[in-house]
Formats: structure tokens, C-alpha cells, sequence
């Protein structure tokens, strides 16, 4: 069995449901009932054109540098073994997700798309990973760390560190409190069901120290930052 981080003082659950439940609707395709003048502001008009996504996503394989047979636990996973280049990359691919409806989508079609690289997705939050110690070569995590406040991140880290192998690389992403989309974007999400963090870019360098980590490379895109992370 894992070996996993002992129960926390802070009950996270209420901020992880939040999360959830925001991200459930959206891949159901649920309607979300906004006011007119959040409606009116040009990020929600790229939002609801599926333009913004294009704008915000951080391209962790270009930290990654996954390499054939590679081991990669995908945290906060979402869909991505179906919209990415796993099967170029040759990485077995794991998951870790919050949302049902996600993690079965992934479940029942990833086998098909490639059964040899899809290793399968488990329920459960990012501070909670639902694998062994020193199992894999690479984890990512993007796109969900705003949702939650500094000190939660430092338990994830905690835990990516306990999953990953001594040479094992992880990658995540953070929100540039300064960046143009950032303030608009807190809003956004703010009315579709989740709080947004604007927490310093430098508090996660600080966090990553503090959990015997180091960052070894960056990239800033409009609205995140990647961190390559070594431990």
C-alpha cells in the first residue's frame, strides 16, 4: 500500500467540492447562469468560444522532457490523456483527478485510444496521491493550483515528492498575479464556482525550498508560469 501524508489539522474538503463541482459542470456541459456584465467582458466571450483555453495553457511537456517508457502521474488531469500527445512522447501515462465525470471519461475510453500507454486514472485530491513511493519519472500538475491557497500547495508538493523517483522531474503551473488576463480571470472563475488565489509567484519558489526542492527552470506564459522542479 502507499505510504501517504497523515491527516492534516486543515479539513480541505469544502475547497477541493468547490473545484469539483465547478469543473464537473463545465464537462457536462451544464449551463452556468453568470450576470449580464460578467457576460459583457471580452475574456468571457473567448471563455465561452473555447478561445481562452488556447491562451492559458501551459505547455508542460516543453519542462517535462518526457522520454520513451517514461512513468508521468498527471495530477488534476482532467481529459488530458485525450487531447495530448502521450502516444508521441511514448510515457505511460497515470492520473490523479478530483472530478468524476473526467476521471470516467478517461477510464472508459483512454484503454481504447492506446491500452499500452494509459495506466489508468484514480479518484482523489492533489495532496492524497493514490500511489506508492518512488514510482514515477515525471509528475505535472497545471492549470488548479490558483484554487487553493499557498500553504495547501506546500502538501502537494509534499506528496509529489514522496511519488516521484530521486531523479524525477515535476512541473507545475501557478497564476502571474501581474499578468494582463490575471485580475479579469479571478472574476470569471469567481462567478462560474471557484475562488481564485493571487498569491506571489514568489511564495511557490519559497514553498518549494521549504519541501527540499529546487527549481531548475521557468517559463511565463499569458496568464501561468511553469516551474521545473527537482528534489
Amino acid at each position: 500500500m502507499y505510504s501517504s501524508l497523515p491527516t492534516q489539522a486543515h479539513d480541505w474538503s469544502s475547497e477541493i467540492d468547490r473545484v469539483k463541482q465547478r469543473f464537473d459542470r463545465e464537462f457536462k456541459q451544464e449551463p452556468f447562469d453568470l450576470p449580464a456584465e460578467v457576460e459583457a467582458m471580452p475574456i468571457f466571450r473567448d471563455w465561452i468560444s473555447r478561445n481562452l483555453s488556447d491562451k492559458i495553457t501551459s505547455p508542460f511537456w516543453e519542462l517535462a522532457g518526457f522520454k520513451k517508457n517514461h512513468r508521468c502521474l498527471d495530477i488534476g488531469c482532467g481529459v488530458s490523456f485525450l487531447i495530448y500527445n502521450w502516444r508521441e512522447w511514448e510515457t505511460y501515462f497515470y492520473g490523479q483527478e478530483i472530478g468524476l465525470t473526467a476521471r470516467n471519461a478517461l477510464n472508459s475510453r483512454g484503454p481504447q485510444l492506446n491500452s499500452k500507454l494509459f495506466k489508468g486514472v484514480q479518484s482523489g485530491a492533489a495532496h492524497q496521491l493514490q500511489y506508492e513511493n518512488d514510482t514515477f519519472d515525471r509528475a505535472i500538475a497545471t492549470g488548479f493550483s490558483c484554487y487553493y491557497p499557498p500553504e495547501y500547495w506546500k502538501l502537494v508538493l509534499q506528496e509529489v515528492k514522496r511519488v516521484l523517483k530521486p531523479d524525477g522531474v515535476f512541473v507545475f503551473d501557478a497564476i502571474d498575479p501581474n499578468a494582463e488576463l490575471a485580475e479579469n480571470w479571478a472574476i470569471l472563475e469567481m462567478y462560474l464556482g471557484a475562488e481564485v488565489f493571487l498569491s506571489p509567484l514568489e511564495q511557490f519558489t519559497e514553498l518549494v525550498k521549504e519541501t527540499g526542492g529546487k527549481v531548475t527552470k521557468t517559463q511565463t506564459g499569458e496568464l501561468f508560469q511553469m516551474y521545473q522542479v527537482s528534489f
